[in-house]
Order: C-alpha cells, then structure tokens, then sequence
C-alpha cells in the first residue's frame, strides 16, 4: 500500500525530460477515513476534489510548444486520492511531448489520471474567474481569544438547537500542514448548512485549531465535514476549502450531504 511517505514528497527528485505516467503517485483514502470513523463503503458524503493547473505545456507536431490551463475534478468516491508533487512531476513530463491536438492531450490526462485515482476524473481546458469577496458571510472579524492551534478540537463546535437558519460561514484562515514535509497549507473555507444556528465564534476556534495539524487537504475537509456533522447535527451540510496554489497547482475539495448539488466551477478564490 502507498504511504505518503513513499512519495517523492520531501525528496530531492530530477527534472522529467521525458513522458511519464508512473511519475503519478497515489494514496489509498481508506487509512485516513478509518481514522476519521468513516466507513469506506457508506460514506456520510458526496463531492469531488478539483484541482487547477496553471503549468500545462506540451509540443504541437511540428515541435512548437503549446500552453494551456486546465481543470481537473476527482470524484471523492475514487479509492485513491493523487499527491500533489507527483502530479506536478507528472504535468511537467509532458513539457517535451508531441502531439497532435489539445484535445489528444485531453484525453491522455483523462486516461493517466482515472488510472492513478482509480475513478473516472474529468479534465476541461480553461479556469474558473477570479472573485473578490467570498460567497457567504465572513466571521474572521469576530472579537475571540484563541490559544489552541492542534490538534483540531471537536470541542469548540456547538449549535443552538432553538434556532434554524440556512446560511454559508466563511473564513480565510484555515492553514494546515503537508504530514510528510511540514509545509503549511493555506485555504479558504466555506460551510454551508440549514439546522441549528452553529455557534460562529466556535467554528472559527475550531478551524484555526487545524494550524499545526499536519493531514492532506481532502483530509481535512472531510474531518471538517465529519465534526460538524456530528456537534451540531445540521439538516444537511456543505463545506468547501479552496487552497492556495503551490507548484502551479491548487486543491479544492468539496464535500456535501447526500442530495446537495455540486457547486459549478464558476469562481477561484482571490488568493488562488
């Protein structure tokens, strides 16, 4: 079984020069959910991880180089999650590559990426616009002391049960830790949910509780998923964290109750 610790996360590697598909490295998701509670073949959610690639180049026929940006969503069913490094080792082995059409290029990242995931995953050329303010109602301005940044404290969640609203909370101050190099992670966090009013001043404690917590993106997301589901019992809920780009790439896991719609790709953070 592949660990992140296998991975070229953390090592000195060589520039590809050279297609390679096995460059792609990935991670079974099922030792992380075990640890969360999460049972593998009932999983409380639904959602997809959805990458952006800034650094896509390859050769035309003639051997004139070519660029594109692209979108890349990874259903959160796969059994398999795909390591960042390893996929931008992987992207840059196409720098040197002929062939024929983008669209031939297309179906390649399809191939190669399903295969890593273990999933169909979607590749679309294009990214999605810039957005200046988020789309909910911020509490990083709240006036609270806090003096826990991990691990991540369950605790702090609450909700008043006396009190139903549906409302999106949002919060730039998410920050977490790469479990293999100690790299910090930067994100954006969106919580969307109807039930009892969640105690915000409590969920703001509780995300910068992820500070020194050293977990993968998508993993961090479904602990956040999973906590709240269970402190504040909401009718439905939906959480979202865009991270900020590392290695021409950024990571956008979403995952939602079961029935809830998945958001289309219309917007990135203005961080990302």
């Amino acid at each position: 079984m592949n660990t992140p610790q296998d991975s070229s996360l953390g090592r000195e590697v060589s520039y590809p020069s050279q297609y390679d598909p096995g460059l792609l490295f990935p991670i079974p998701r099922v030792g992380a959910r075990a640890e969360i509670g999460l049972d593998e073949a009932a999983l409380p959610f639904v959602g997809h991880d959805r990458w952006h690639a800034f650094e896509l180049s390859w050769l035309d026929p003639r051997g004139k180089p070519q660029v594109a940006v692209a979108t890349v969503q990874v259903p959160c069913t796969s059994s398999r999650l795909i390591e960042s490094k390893s996929f931008k080792l992987y992207l840059n082995s196409l720098n040197s590559t002929r062939l024929d059409s983008a669209e031939a290029l297309r179906e390649r990242l399809v191939a190669d990426l399903s295969a890593c995931a273990g999933a169909p995953v979607q590749v679309t050329f294009g990214l999605p616009a810039l957005r200046e303010s988020p789309l909910g109602e911020l509490i990083d301005g709240l006036d609270v002391d806090i003096d826990c940044y991990g691990p991540p404290q369950a605790d702090y969640l609450s909700a008043n049960a006396d009190a139903l609203v549906e409302e999106t909370l949002v919060s730039a101050l998410l920050k977490s830790n790469c479990p293999v190099t100690g790299q910090p992670d930067w994100a954006t966090v969106s919580v969307r949910y109807r039930g009892p009013q969640i105690d915000r001043a409590g969920l703001l404690r509780y995300l910068v509780s992820y500070r020194e917590h050293a977990e993968f993106h998508e993993q961090c997301v479904e602990r956040i998923f999973s906590e709240v589901s269970a402190r504040c019992r909401p009718q439905w809920l939906e959480v979202e964290a865009r991270y900020t780009r590392r290695g021409g790439l950024d990571i956008n896991p979403w995952r939602a109750s079961h029935g809830i719609a998945a958001p289309a790709a219309t917007y990135r953070e203005l961080r990302q």
